[in-house]
């Protein structure tokens, strides 16, 4: 996919549009990745530039997987990979962005954080549009980097005219947020709903037949804060099965568990599926679970799929948008991070009685159908975007 660009020729090629419509409003995303990538982030912006594209003048730029740059249209979006030159703290650091941000004539700026390169190159831009910023998460894991770049991400805020918290419990909770409350608004994420009443009948039959009944799933990246290893040793008390989607740097050592704990028979990990890939996973399955441990998982939008597909959600008890996805008792059950004895509670408790699990069930698809869904979270973003031309914010 990448096209092997040098530097300047990347500049050159990811150069800024003329706007072919005047009556369109311009707009640069600035996010840190974009899909193939996977991730959350990257997930909801995709999903918003899908939609913003057909009534925007649009463009996205975001940093490359390596050294090499590129521009491409996916999906009719345009989206510019600038060079990565070296990955710092899971940061990359690129500073072909501050030209692209500079030379863009966007009427509006949306950067999308936590992503030090983006904060540092729209400060040394010097770029005039409107600034709006999505705060999807604080920074949790990094926290002496955290701290140093604290005066950079606040001035940047302060430039802002909105920032858009994806939930109100974030919104409450993050001590960045809560000096910038004055110009925060509320707009959860929101997905594509239909692609998860499409059912492929044929692959969630062969997908029961290869894992039977009682199958809890979960999806995710490979990381710490996601808290599979909590999962993976409830498994050894739940009356059932346990698929994972997903990959990354905890792979080697949650298969490791998984042998040690004897659970082969009981615990199977499919590897990294792209979304649509795992719509049919979702639709085989009796209950999704989210064990994340930190606020690094500030919302999980998995959660959004799990219940669209109609399934109860056993989530936990985190101080960030993740309770308030899945309601405890509503939607599925929250327990206490970092404890597996609850999760298997939990799970047990709702593979066990089949009228809780389809009640639940039934509610989750109706959540996410009346508070998640993509035209809801677009239209409540171009909203923002008039109110803000507007000067109204």
């Amino acid at each position: 996919m990448n096209t092997g660009l040098t530097l300047a020729a990347t500049a050159r090629a990811c150069s800024p549009n003329r706007r072919m419509d005047s009556r369109k409003l311009k707009i640069l995303q600035v996010g840190k990745y974009y899909p193939p990538h996977m991730g959350g982030i990257e997930t909801h912006l995709r999903a918003l530039c899908g939609e913003l594209r057909k009534s925007t003048d649009l463009r996205v730029v975001v940093s490359s997987d390596n050294r090499e740059g590129s521009q491409e249209v996916l999906d009719g979006v345009s989206v510019c990979r600038v060079p990565t030159r070296l990955t710092l703290a899971s940061t990359p650091l690129c500073p072909g962005m501050i030209s692209q941000l500079r030379e863009s004539s966007a009427d509006l700026m949306h950067i999308h954080l936590p992503n030090p390169t983006a904060v540092f190159a729209y400060l040394v831009s010097g770029h005039r549009g409107r600034l709006v910023v999505t705060y999807h998460s604080d920074t949790v894991r990094q926290r002496f980097l955290g701290a140093a770049f604290e005066p950079f991400l606040h001035a940047a805020l302060r430039r802002s005219s909105a920032i858009i918290a994806t939930s109100p419990d974030y919104k409450r909770t993050s001590p960045v947020l809560s000096v910038h409350s004055d110009r925060c608004h509320v707009i959860p994420y929101g997905i594509a709903l239909e692609q998860f009443r499409r059912r492929d009948s044929e692959e969630v039959a062969r997908l029961r037949r290869q894992f039977g009944d009682r199958l809890v799933i979960s999806v995710g990246r490979l990381v710490y804060y996601k808290g599979f290893e909590y999962l993976i040793r409830a498994m050894s008390k739940v009356r059932g099965k346990l698929l994972i989607i997903g990959d990354g740097p905890l792979r080697k050592e949650l298969h490791d568990l998984t042998a040690e704990l004897r659970l082969n028979d009981k615990v199977f990990f499919t590897g990294e599926l792209q979304n649509d890939q795992a719509v049919p996973y979702y639709q085989a399955a009796d209950v999704f679970a989210l064990a994340s441990v930190a606020r690094s998982e500030a919302f999980g939008i998995v959660q959004i799929e799990a219940m669209a597909s109609g399934l109860p959600v056993v989530n936990t008890r985190l101080d960030s948008g993740v309770p308030f996805v899945s309601i405890h008792e509503q939607t599925g059950l929250t327990v206490s991070p970092r404890d597996s004895d609850a999760l298997a509670g939990a799970l047990n408790r709702i593979l066990d009685d089949h009228d809780l699990r389809t009640s639940l069930g039934i509610a989750a698809r109706l959540r996410a159908e009346q508070e998640f869904g993509l035209d809801s979270m677009v239209s409540r973003t171009m909203a923002l975007y008039e109110s803000v031309m507007n000067g109204a914010d």
